[in-house]
């Protein structure tokens, strides 16, 4: 009897401590989750980045001096990023690799409808992207696919390179709260960045 109840605790304890592994575990990619590319780094738009996680959604938001924006009236930037990811920040407070955010850019109209003040979101203006892989040799690489439908399966576009990279690296470099992303702006994953500490220490909170 005692050797019974000996083994039964220890396949008690292993069991506990499987649970408490799986759980430490940051989640493995789904399948279909994460960049796909064409030719090895041009990325295939995510036909279904609608049904990510959603980060944050910003009207208008301009790294431009106040006075120097155009007349035209504010767009919306909405922020999705693939659910593995998501779930290993929330873990982890960091991207793992294969991470890809969709950011969409959208006009925005009033005085339609019942609507007789605020902004609403209406067409595709652009829709761009940030990736974090290995395969690129600063771990990071960004994509402009522009404002027209998903191109046919298979076909993706290359990453910005040279001069037109140059000011997408310089900005998530230098005003990033975590790694190469504006997690400042995502409130519930700025809370997570900085209870884990992954906020960079240069970082300075507004």
């Amino acid at each position: 009897m005692k050797r019974a109840i000996s083994v039964g605790a220890a396949l008690a304890a292993i069991g506990l401590f499987s649970a408490w592994a799986a759980r430490a575990q940051p989640p493995a990619p789904e399948p279909g989750d994460g960049p796909r590319y064409s030719n090895g780094t041009d990325l295939i738009r995510p036909a279904n980045y609608r049904e990510w996680v959603f980060l944050s959604s910003s009207l208008g938001l301009t790294y431009e001096a106040s006075g120097s924006a155009s007349n035209r009236p504010p767009t919306f930037g909405n922020v999705f990023v693939n659910p593995s990811s998501y779930r290993s920040f929330m873990q982890t407070g960091k991207w793992p690799d294969k991470t890809i955010f969709v950011l969409e850019f959208r006009q925005s109209e009033t005085a339609a409808s019942i609507n007789k003040n605020g902004r609403f979101q209406t067409t595709l203006a652009v829709v761009e992207a940030e990736v974090k892989d290995s395969r690129f040799p600063d771990g990071w690489a960004f994509f402009n696919f522009g404002s027209g439908p998903p191109g046919p399966a298979g076909v993706g576009v290359p990453p910005l390179s040279g001069d037109r990279a140059a000011p997408c690296v310089e900005c998530h470099t230098q005003h990033t709260a975590v790694e190469r992303t504006f997690v400042q702006f995502y409130p519930t994953l700025f809370e997570v960045a900085k209870r884990l500490g992954t906020v960079k220490p240069n970082y300075t909170d507004p």
